[in-house]
């Protein structure tokens, strides 16, 4: 099999950041996991997509937070479902 090096630049943080997170999610190196999303990519079993994060406005942030402080507080009761018929018992009635 033939063989190549890729040499990639990054910072170090990012590095130790990525070999951490690599080993967290059950690979014994950052180059292994590189390897197989190389590999996939390669075999177009993926799809690779770069999304911004979606910000909030100041005036959706701070209504979130006030219906997050109410659920919290019991000032809203929740209710809870035992299965999808219970779901829909809750929704008919």
């Amino acid at each position: 099999m033939n063989r190549t090096v890729l040499q990639i630049p990054i910072s170090t943080a990012v590095r130790k950041k990525a070999e951490l997170e690599a080993h967290s999610q059950g690979f014994s190196s950052l180059q292994e996991i590189i390897r197989m999303f190389l590999s996939k990519l390669a075999a177009k079993k993926i799809e690779v997509a770069f999304q911004e994060p979606v910000q909030l406005s100041a005036k959706a942030a701070r209504r979130y937070d006030k219906m997050t402080e109410e659920i919290e507080s019991g000032k809203v009761k929740l209710h809870e479902a035992k299965d999808v018929d219970d779901l829909m018992r809750q929704l008919n009635s």
